[in-house]
């Protein structure tokens, strides 16, 4: 049991409700992975199971993983919305293995960001997933950012983040020579590599295991099964049962929700606790053309504002050797809308009435909003103005400009929000009581660098289901 695990008080206590390790070593290559077949390796029905994750993105294939590793006489299920696994956030970040420097000392992310990288790293040697330790800098380019950046590299320290140093003008050229800065903070065991890749393997392994996964199964309710016929042995047996769009219905003993952008409307609609509640933020890349790649070697950082949960417009390289600038923030209204137009009437809705008409929590949208609305509206207006972005971007490398860039591809971030309108910071997890509550634990918040920590959250997700449903 993690001692520090952050709860949110929750209550699931109604009778239905609505919802929208150690290492296998690698059997063959994970390229086939999109096309998985549903079933596993165990002999068991499909139909029933003794866990069921709601979500096949890295943190719930992670936790499904570690959980069948530990329990291999569990049968375990995944289903996921969507026809192929890892789309979304897995499937739509730069890549970058973090560190663990950015985070508050003793919180969630700074514990699991800093074990999880060494087991990501660890994982992908034994499959031979392909990654580098390109290393990272995070660099001052003004005086009145140095004090900010020393802050920075004391809590890297506290937080046992590996091989960090402070360096001088002639060191950041010798590592970036074509990047300006006062002064950096020089985080050597950065990394990148290809997140949905990795994600696939730890489904690989699950199902290698004898784990299930069930695609195309966007989940629309979960409540008591119905004993058919009644008091029947499986009636008893298998209490809980979800349901998807289509009619089709699973039955389970315990369920673990690892949503993503849902996990706020899955939580509530299963009558736990509605906050946080999940704002998507969308981030638009662009790409460095070809000719100029070799202006950028690894990663290069700005500075964070510690106010705002978002590290900037940085500069990443990829395994294919591109280059990615960004992300911005973007408040987006659609919560898969990747393109700077798509909108969903009931996701905006949604964030608008229940963080301003609500009459309990009415300062919450807006203090979020004229808190950061300078923010805000330069995010809005970088994002329309490619000009805008590049002028950022040459603070760090003046070479760079207009020409030398493309518009790229976009993600969305499941960010929290609480009731007084405050960014949610660290990992969340909630839980509840009642009849079905006793029987889910829902992961709330799970933002960067969940892809980091995704084996080190598995593990304590795994701890957490051992103790809470005593298995």
């Amino acid at each position: 049991m993690w001692p520090t695990l952050r709860y949110v008080g929750g209550v699931c206590g109604r009778i239905g409700c609505s919802v929208a390790g150690g290492f296998l070593r690698a059997s063959g290559p994970v390229s086939g992975v999109l096309g998985l077949l549903c079933r596993g390796g165990r002999s068991s029905s499909t139909s029933s199971f003794d866990i069921v994750i709601v979500g096949g993105g890295i943190v719930g294939l992670a936790s499904a993983r570690t959980l069948i590793l530990k329990h291999p006489e569990l049968s375990i299920g995944v289903v996921e919305k969507e026809k192929d696994l890892a789309l979304h956030q897995t499937g739509r970040n730069s890549g970058v293995i973090h560190s663990g420097i950015y985070y508050k000392p003793e919180s969630l992310k700074a514990k699991l960001c800093v074990e999880g990288a060494a087991l990501i790293y660890e994982y992908c040697n034994l499959k031979g997933i392909p990654y580098r330790q390109c290393g990272k800098l995070i660099v001052a380019v003004e005086q009145e950012e140095i004090p900010r950046l020393q802050a920075l590299y004391e809590r890297g320290l506290q937080n046992g983040v590996q091989g960090l140093r402070l360096i001088q003008q002639e060191d950041i050229k010798k590592k970036e020579p074509y990047c300006r800065g006062l002064m950096a903070i020089d985080c050597p065991y950065t990394g990148i590599v290809n997140y949905q890749q990795v994600a696939l393997s730890f489904a690989q392994d699950f199902q290698e295991a004898g784990g299930s996964i069930l695609k195309d199964f966007e989940v629309k309710d979960i409540g008591i099964a119905k004993e058919d016929p009644p008091r029947s042995k499986d009636g008893m047996k298998y209490p809980i049962a979800v349901k998807n769009s289509k009619g089709k219905e699973i039955q389970c003993r315990y369920v673990v929700t690892c949503a993503g952008l849902y996990s706020d409307r899955i939580s509530e609609l299963s009558g736990c606790n509605p906050d946080p509640q999940i704002v998507p933020f969308r981030g638009d890349y662009l790409v460095l053309k070809p000719e100029k790649g070799y202006l950028v070697k690894g990663n290069i950082y700005p500075v964070p504002d510690s106010r705002l949960p978002f590290l900037g417009v940085h500069f990443t390289p990829r395994l294919d050797g591109s280059i990615w600038l960004g992300p911005n923030a973007v408040l987006a209204f659609k919560r898969e809308g990747y393109r700077p137009f798509d909108f969903n009437a009931r996701d905006i809705m949604e964030v608008i009435l229940k963080r301003v008409f609500s009459p309990f929590i009415l300062s919450g949208f807006i203090k979020l909003v004229f808190q950061n609305f300078s923010y805000g509206a330069s995010e809005i207006y970088k994002a329309c103005f490619l000009s805008e972005t590049v002028k950022h971007l040459q603070k760090f490398i003046p070479e760079i400009t207009t020409n030398d860039v493309l518009r790229g591809p976009a993600g969305v971030r499941a960010q929290a929000l609480d009731r007084d309108g405050n960014l949610v910071d660290d990992f969340v997890f909630d839980g509840g009581a009642g009849e079905i509550g006793d029987r889910i634990l829902h992961v709330r918040n799970a933002p960067s660098p969940a892809a980091t920590s995704s084996l080190a959250i598995s593990r304590m997700i795994a701890e957490e289901v051992q103790q809470r449903f005593k298995l």
